[in-house]
């Protein structure tokens, strides 16, 4: 039976997702004190295609690939002719970000539904997007096209957190379990907006800390305050930061929204008395960087920025701007000297720029302009793990998805049926694409 005209069957697709939206208080991915378990989707999942698995008398390949006990992942295929070629949909997670229930205005640990609205914790990242991907293959196992291309599903645990490895895609690949995939596009099903993402930034995380000399605020130029000096500090090394990483042409192409940046995200100091001038101040931050300068640069050019400060001989120090006649960073009478210390968070990720000359992109835009009558991709400079790894092993890796990115990893986290009967739309268009070319 051929597969052009079907559509998402609403029923089975809201039932599947109550059965998952369900499950994710347990799949809530924050260790220690949230450890996934990711086969409590995995058995809903299974639930639904096991039943059509070559073993039971049905065309699908069902793998289930475990490294931790509890959190395993699943790839599904359904084959095409012998040689055909092959195309996949990854990245489809069965982890979640946490939710407190307490700042939610509905139960985020149970699928409910207002209007178009599918309400819960995972409807958009990435609960929505695996109910999607099964009920697609459900589809294609009962009505048994014939394809020249094999399709393949893969489903992943612990995407949420990967900066703790050996658990899933990651080791996949690594064990060459996907090995196939390289043979032709891989889209990667974790993205919003119903529009291609074709660029996302590496993202470096930072501690700055300033130390300074701590006195009474009544007689501040006999301290190093290191409020003003965190502050200075940051405005120098963020003026080096934009002049060595200035707007990438590349940039203009691929749409992104921002080029890279370094900006303060938090604030700390050790506490005191209010008219008490404290030892030392942290700022914390980040650096998003867009895929065409190389993360690891940046990270040494930080790092030289920070040591600059700290050299005598630079001068850089003496030359910070102060805050008013009694501001200083040396007291040169007492031989002493403001200090900064830049530190890195354990993890950093790499950016994407997709190949927008494979087959595999031509087929992705020609799908969403067939479904929605015109095709917009955007690039940003939010992270995606995972995907340039898969990029620079050497798949053709284009990021998909129909979520809404306004409630990524936010509280009353909600997705659009009518975006997800879209995307089962561009699914149907890009299996059908490869098998009539």
């Amino acid at each position: 039976m051929p597969i052009e005209g079907i559509e998402l069957d609403d029923e089975k697709f809201v039932d599947l997702l109550g059965k998952l939206i369900g499950e994710s208080k347990h799949l809530q991915n924050n260790p220690p004190e949230f450890v996934p378990k990711e086969d409590r989707a995995a058995r809903h999942v299974l639930e639904v295609l096991q039943p059509l698995s070559q073993e039971n008398g049905g065309p699908l390949r069902i793998r289930r690939i475990s490294y931790v006990e509890g959190r395993g992942n699943i790839v599904v295929e359904y084959p095409g002719e012998h040689d055909g070629g092959i195309m996949s949909f990854v990245g489809c997670h069965m982890d979640v970000v946490t939710a407190n229930p307490d700042t939610w205005t509905f139960d985020p640990f149970s699928l409910s539904i207002d209007g178009d609205k599918l309400r819960g914790r995972g409807t958009t990242d990435c609960l929505g997007h695996v109910a999607l991907v099964t009920e697609f293959f459900r589809q294609l196992a009962e009505r048994r096209p014939k394809l020249k291309r094999t399709i393949v599903g893969v489903y992943i645990a612990n995407e949420e957190n990967s900066k703790i490895l050996g658990i899933g895609i990651d080791e996949m690949v690594a064990r060459g379990e996907l090995d196939n995939l390289k043979a032709g596009p891989l889209y990667w099903v974790d993205v919003a907006d119903s529009q291609p993402c074709i660029g996302t930034g590496g993202i470096v995380a930072w501690s700055l800390k300033a130390k300074g000399k701590m006195f009474h605020s009544g007689l501040p130029h006999k301290s190093i305050n290191p409020l003003e000096l965190a502050m200075s500090s940051l405005a120098y090394m963020q003026q080096r930061f934009y002049a060595d990483f200035p707007p990438h042409p590349e940039e203009e192409r691929y749409g992104f929204a921002t080029p890279s940046t370094m900006k303060p995200t938090q604030w700390s100091y050790p506490g005191g008395s209010i008219n008490q001038i404290p030892g030392e101040a942290t700022i914390c931050g980040d650096c998003r960087i867009t895929p065409f300068y190389d993360v690891q640069q940046v990270m040494d050019k930080l790092r030289s920025y920070a040591d600059d400060l700290n050299s005598a001989s630079s001068g850089a120090l003496e030359a910070l701007p102060t805050q008013g006649p009694c501001s200083k960073y040396v007291l040169p009478d007492e031989g002493l000297r403001g200090k900064v210390e830049l530190t890195f968070f354990d993890s950093y990720a790499k950016g994407i720029a997709c190949n927008l000359d494979t087959v595999g992109f031509n087929a992705m835009t020609s799908a969403f302009s067939k479904v929605y009558g015109y095709c917009k991709p955007y690039a940003i400079t939010g992270s995606l793990p995972c995907i340039r790894e898969l990029q620079e092993a050497g798949y053709d890796v284009q990021c998909i998805g129909f979520g809404r990115m306004a409630t990524y990893h936010a509280n009353d986290e909600y997705a659009l049926l009518s975006d997800f009967r879209k995307g089962f739309e561009v699914m149907r268009e890009l299996v059908l694409h490869f098998n009539t070319v």
